[in-house]
């Protein structure tokens, strides 16, 4: 005999299943290919979908726009999360370009990097239209004529960012593999693509030019342009904090909020998710986490780069280095800057590998630049977890094997 099964565990096994699929968001890996032909380029991108490889040869010059967008959103992604357990890692030559467990896991981080990246298109698209880079479109044409404004009438002059024909493109180029499922992934994959490029639209601002006498603004000519891309990312990172963990609807057709006290559709700016993220402590293959074992933290923040969170708790250890940079800048006269080479010693403190990380089989992975000392009276100083030091000192220039077991810890 059968029991019969709950909503909630049919929903389970869909997205069991749907772990297992092939990433569908290899048009990423557009943005790891050099300048070449569009037809070598557009036969070089796996597993796209046929709306999108039809878009590629058709619009070869968008195609290298979006390229542009797919990269601006990975280095924005990593310039907000720089300072987190998950910073945002990019695999070289993935056509999932972030990893594919980090891709078919329907978390937060999921969720931010569809958003990212939709937005990144929708911005390169648009940046190149008003350059007059793509056939296909131009400036703004409706921004034309009186406009107005909380501070009275303007003529609109310029050329205003062209955003409803990058909005419009970006949709049917990023979306076409979604909209062939009707999945709780494709689903939610949907809402975040949309997420990502409203993000852009949001941003928009109007700037004006005054041609009153004396620099007054009872004259003026104004234009719509996007705002920096990194005002889009800090919003968007502000969305991911506050993302809404949802479920599908009962007609398997729209998403719900999670929450029992509001089944209400999800907001449309915010980003949504399925399930709980790692913590990111360790390496595991699949979840996508690389570990923070070898992560530089800050010995006095409370923040997620804080020793004590991104170590999550094992521990860090310190090397204390010197530093040479440029200061002390002067204006030559012309045309020239000079500058003083300073050294300063600080100290680096870099979180302890846990014992999954100190395996042979994965001591290959990422591991931030190692600094150099070069000075006899400098110390490596190991943190516990429970507050002990250790230090060892490295004043005898003869012991060089001293000196190099104590940076292989690093």
């Amino acid at each position: 005999m059968f029991l019969p099964l709950s909503w909630n565990f049919f929903v389970i096994i869909l997205f069991t299943f749907s772990h297992w699929m092939v990433a569908k968001a290899s048009w990423w890996s557009i943005s790891q290919l050099s300048a070449v032909s569009t037809r070598v380029m557009c036969d070089n991108v796996p597993r796209l979908a046929g709306k999108q490889r039809q878009l590629c040869q058709n619009y070869p010059d968008i195609m290298r726009s979006i390229g542009e967008g797919a990269r601006e959103g990975v280095r924005e992604c990593q310039h907000r999360f720089r300072y987190n357990r998950w910073n945002c890692s990019t695999l070289q030559g993935d056509s999932s370009v972030f990893g594919k467990s980090v891709i078919k896991r329907a978390s937060r981080e999921a969720a931010f990097v569809y958003a990212i990246s939709s937005a990144g298109v929708v911005y390169a698209i648009t940046r190149s239209c008003s350059k007059g880079e793509l056939l296909d479109c131009a400036c703004d044409p409706t921004k034309k004529g009186k406009g107005e404004d909380d501070q009275g009438t303007f003529d609109w002059g310029g050329c205003s960012d062209n955003i409803k024909f990058a909005l419009d493109f970006a949709r049917r180029f990023i979306d076409a593999p979604e909209k062939l499922e009707r999945d709780p992934r494709a689903l939610m994959n949907l809402h975040n693509n949309a997420a990502g490029r409203r993000a852009v639209r949001r941003k928009m601002k109007l700037e004006c030019k005054c041609h009153g006498v004396s620099g007054a603004c009872n004259i003026r000519t104004c234009w719509k342009a996007m705002e920096d891309f990194q005002e889009v990312g800090r919003y968007l990172k502000e969305m991911y904090d506050t993302a809404t963990e949802v479920t599908m609807n009962r007609d398997r057709n729209g998403l719900l909020v999670s929450s029992k006290k509001h089944r209400k559709k999800p907001s449309k700016a915010h980003l949504v998710y399925f399930e709980k993220s790692p913590d990111y402590c360790s390496m595991n293959p699949e979840t996508g986490s690389l570990g923070t074992g070898g992560r530089l933290c800050n010995r006095t923040s409370s923040g997620p780069d804080g020793c004590d969170v991104m170590c999550c708790g094992r521990g860090y250890n310190t090397m204390r280095v010197r530093q040479t940079s440029q200061c002390e800048c002067k204006f030559q006269w012309c045309c020239s800057v000079e500058c003083q080479q300073c050294t300063e010693v600080v100290d680096v403190h870099t979180c302890k590998d846990s014992a999954a990380e100190r395996e042979p089989d994965i001591r290959h992975r990422p591991r931030p630049d190692q600094p150099l000392i070069d000075d006899p009276g400098f110390q490596i100083i190991t943190h516990n977890p429970a507050g002990i030091s250790r230090g060892t000192r490295l004043d005898d220039h003869a012991n060089v094997r001293t000196r190099r077991r104590a940076m292989k810890r690093f």
